[in-house]
């Protein structure tokens, strides 16, 4: 059992507006005995991270759940820094189950439809509420990461532990959509939970090798993206990568984005974005990030969303590219 004396006041202070949601959330998890943990297509860090802590929680605490983690596994991150999904007939969802969705802000993005089939649901978000769904919504666009909202409810739930496996989880979400606590929402309630985490017993240097560990063959990519990158007029820095260049460069288009850190410390670069081809969609698929400039706007624009900091878009065609540079620049005027 956690002292209440020895949490930090930026846990307990921030958010204690959703207190009452919180033992909503854990008198349903009390409640039903089969429970399905989702989060959205495409998963990052934060996505994977929170679901596997909320599961991994759910079962320290509660031996005779049927708990269920959902979606498509990643393409990388699995299962270098977490575990295969639960592959789950059609038949385990005929129970009365309570579905529990975690870093999506609308339903289109759930990876996996069956999550429609749940008798309750709860949603716990950091995006902004686009679509208000589930039975209890605790959404708060300020906190940098899904993984920081939910720690702090676990941290509040005081008769139930919260393992070293559930803290690394934690702290895999934040550190992934925080950029390693550099991004603007970070805040003295991110460090606090860092904290708490890192007071677990996790090995923060170990979580740092799993998640930036690379093949050699990385270079390949880092090579190509520093012989290609473009800067406009006020500081965009971006780069293209057509159809060739994925063969080319054996990489797919998720991982066109991977060569934007390389862009987040120079005082002339501003905005940074990489815009990447799609053959299955036949789109462009662009990834913008900023410092301390608000970007998702234009990222609604050109059919997208997400953070202040840290947005994605697609574009139907290159011709696209120079209006929305265009837009970019205008941010930085």
């Amino acid at each position: 059992m956690e002292k209440k004396a020895n949490i930090d006041i930026e846990i307990v202070e921030r958010c204690k507006n959703f207190d009452a949601k919180y033992k909503k959330v854990l008198k349903l998890i009390q409640k039903f005995d089969h429970i399905a943990i989702f989060r959205h297509v495409k998963p990052d860090y934060d996505a994977l991270g929170s679901q596997l802590a909320m599961a991994t929680w759910i079962k320290d605490n509660f031996k005779n759940k049927d708990v269920k983690c959902l979606g498509a596994d990643h393409f990388s991150l699995t299962p270098k820094c977490f575990p295969y999904m639960d592959e789950v007939s059609d038949e385990w969802f005929n129970e009365p189950f309570l579905a529990i969705i975690l870093d999506t802000s609308n339903q289109d993005r759930i990876s996996d439809e069956r999550f429609e089939k749940a008798t309750k649901i709860v949603k716990i978000d950091h995006h902004p509420d686009v679509e208000h769904f589930g039975d209890v919504s605790i959404v708060d666009p300020s906190q940098a990461a899904a993984g920081e909202l939910l720690a702090n409810m676990l941290i509040k739930f005081e008769d139930y532990k919260i393992s070293k496996k559930t803290a690394e989880y934690l702290y895999k979400a934040i550190v992934g959509d925080s950029n390693r606590f550099l991004y603007s929402d970070v805040n003295a309630h991110t460090f606090a939970v860092a904290k708490y985490l890192i007071n677990k017993g996790i090995n923060i240097n170990h979580i740092y090798k799993q998640i930036y560990n690379e093949e050699i063959s990385s270079l390949e990519f880092t090579k190509w993206a520093l012989e290609n990158f473009k800067v406009s007029e006020h500081g965009v820095a971006y780069y293209i990568i057509d159809e060739k260049t994925i063969k080319k460069l054996k990489i797919l288009p998720e991982q066109g984005k991977d060569c934007l850190y390389l862009f987040d410390h120079f005082n002339s670069i501003k905005i940074w974005t990489s815009i990447t081809y799609d053959k299955d969609k036949n789109v462009y698929r662009v990834s913008i990030r900023s410092a301390g400039i608000s970007i998702d706007e234009v990222a609604s624009k050109y059919r997208g969303g997400g953070h202040a900091q840290a947005s994605g878009a697609k574009l139907k065609s290159l011709d696209e590219v120079p209006n929305l540079i265009k837009d970019l620049d205008a941010l930085i005027k």
